[in-house]
């Protein structure tokens, strides 16, 4: 066998030996370290509403926490199982109504409160959505993380296809994208269903200022 042919073998190889490795290294990443575990439960104390519960992560949440994995062969199959899972969760409008108020909307698009230690338990939780989206063609000041939802329903449309994928982002974002940096408004309780529901008004209705 000539050398440059056992060159190619070598390398190939070698190759495949660091994708096993590599593919190892991200499976036992997966597991949980104890000393890990410990470092975050020190690092953090209850106060107020906020509780040490909330340092659990759900397995979304770990799959996303581990970009390694999840960008592997591996992640890929377990992503689509992740958003899945989140998908059969979601529950559409209980009364079968899908838009609300949207002045009442807007409100709570441009309330950062509630959920924070400082807040009390009965404090109406806002949607904040100004921290990641353009939302009135209007504003000045807005954040860029997502996209502009400036004229929303006046680019895609007034169908029901639109309307229950909007109704789904909102409830569980991580039902299309399990990494997405979009919070899991209904899923967590974050808003409730009539809160989501001015808000896909904000967001569909005609005479909002997001669709003149």
């Amino acid at each position: 066998m000539k050398n440059t042919n056992i060159k190619k073998l070598l390398a190939l190889a070698g190759f495949i030996f660091a994708s096993s490795l590599l593919q190892n290294v991200a499976v036992a990443q997966q597991k949980n370290d104890p000393k890990f575990n410990k470092m975050i439960q020190d690092s953090f104390k209850a106060d107020g509403i906020a509780g040490l519960d909330r340092i659990d992560q759900d397995a979304t949440q770990k799959f996303c926490s581990d970009p390694q994995f999840a960008n592997s062969k591996q992640g890929e199959a377990m992503r689509v199982k992740i958003q899945k899972i989140n998908m059969d969760a979601i529950k559409q409008p209980s009364d079968g109504k899908y838009l609300g108020d949207w002045k009442r909307g807007e409100s709570i698009a441009q309330s950062g409160r509630g959920a924070t230690w400082t807040d009390k338990a009965d404090t109406v939780i806002g949607g904040g959505c100004y921290n990641c989206h353009q939302i009135d063609p209007k504003e000045i000041s807005y954040g860029n993380i997502g996209p502009s939802l400036t004229g929303y329903a006046k680019l895609r449309g007034y169908t029901q296809e639109v309307v229950t994928y909007t109704w789904n982002r909102i409830n569980n974002s991580k039902a299309y994208n399990a990494c997405s940096n979009m919070p899991r408004f209904g899923h967590f309780k974050l808003l409730n269903e009539k809160q989501m529901q001015d808000v896909m008004a904000l967001l569909l209705d005609p005479e909002s200022p997001v669709n003149k």
